[in-house]
């Protein structure tokens, strides 16, 4: 004889919405922002292995290795106090609603400590495997994400992607001084580079959640000047980053394969932003077309900027056999 389940009744929705959610290993991992990391840590790599094509210093292959670590923790730890204070948002926005802190996953408090203490020992990592200059570059560039951009800029401007765009131009430069300890104009043209890159890589996005931007009252682009504004903005910057793309080329950072990329891949970049430009990208409501297009841009973006450090790390990575003399 079957018997009755006294909890027949109840919604299994409601059960498992009341359920506690403990956090996974993976829900410290995604505090620490693990793909704007693995870009970070690339474009530190190329920065390094450039610094060794171009100056010739030879550097222990286990002390590289511990500063790329480094760099990889300084990243996770500034995102990880980027998530502590942007709490409140993430939890109103869809796109970032699912992450550790909204979630009930990690306490804010626990995202805090990780990053503090993430950002003590990654910088004393950098000293001790390689000098005081790319420890001092690597925690300026923690305290510029963490602090300036997200407490001071965020909230506060429309160009908190232009200013603080520069936290993410740091790691080719810390890389560099790695080698080096210092920082010469080689290291600040790829610092050049990722600082024209970030508008219209992070605009682009801007125009597909420009809503939620809105409603959790943060002022992007988008939110404060309209769609119009940004799709030019987006067009200005991506005509000054393609011919600055191939800066390293006049100095002889960059040779043929480099100049290659940059060329090809500029123009693809420039001809993605006059799509974005002559569509609707950013209207209310959203149109398909003008959708794919910011899509297309933001997408090719990611890997614009990968192929190009890429080309860098390949030549260098050969010995400089391809290096053009500087004009």
């Amino acid at each position: 004889m079957e018997h009755a389940n006294p909890m027949s009744h109840v919604d299994t929705a409601d059960m498992t919405s009341d359920a506690p959610r403990y956090a996974t290993a993976g829900d410290y991992v995604q505090l620490m922002k693990p793909r704007i990391m693995m870009l970070v840590v690339f474009t530190g790599l190329a920065g390094l292995v450039s610094a060794v094509g171009v100056t010739g210093v030879s550097v222990n292959p286990l002390m590289a290795a511990i500063a790329t670590l480094a760099i990889a923790l300084g990243s996770g730890a500034a995102g990880a106090i980027n998530m502590w204070y942007d709490a409140d948002i993430d939890a109103i926005m869809k796109r970032t609603s699912t992450r550790p802190i909204p979630l009930g996953a990690v306490p804010r408090e626990e995202a805090i400590a990780l990053g503090l203490v993430m950002s003590g020992v990654s910088v004393l990592l950098m000293w001790l495997a390689s000098n005081a200059v790319a420890a001092a570059l690597l925690a300026l560039s923690i305290a510029y994400y963490g602090w300036f951009y997200t407490m001071l800029l965020k909230r506060r401007t429309p160009q908190n992607i232009v200013i603080g765009g520069a936290a993410g131009a740091f790691p080719p430069v810390i890389g560099w001084a790695v080698v080096t300890g210092s920082a010469p104009l080689d290291a600040w043209l790829l610092f050049v580079i990722i600082f024209f890159w970030t508008p219209p890589h992070f605009w682009a996005l801007s125009l597909l959640a420009h809503g939620e931007y809105k409603k959790a009252n943060v002022p992007m682009l988008p939110v404060t000047h309209g769609a119009k504004t940004t799709r030019n903005q987006i067009l200005a910057y991506s005509l000054l980053l393609a011919p600055l793309a191939l800066a390293p080329v006049l100095t002889g950072l960059g040779g043929i394969i480099y100049a290659a990329a940059a060329a090809v891949l500029g123009l693809v970049f420039v001809k993605l932003a006059v799509d974005v430009w002559r569509s609707d990208a950013g209207a209310v409501p959203v149109q398909p077309e003008g959708a794919k297009a910011a899509k297309r841009l933001f997408a090719f973006s990611i890997l614009y900027l990968f192929l190009l450090f890429a080309a860098l790390i390949l030549e260098h990575g050969f010995g400089a056999y391809f290096a053009m003399p500087g004009i």
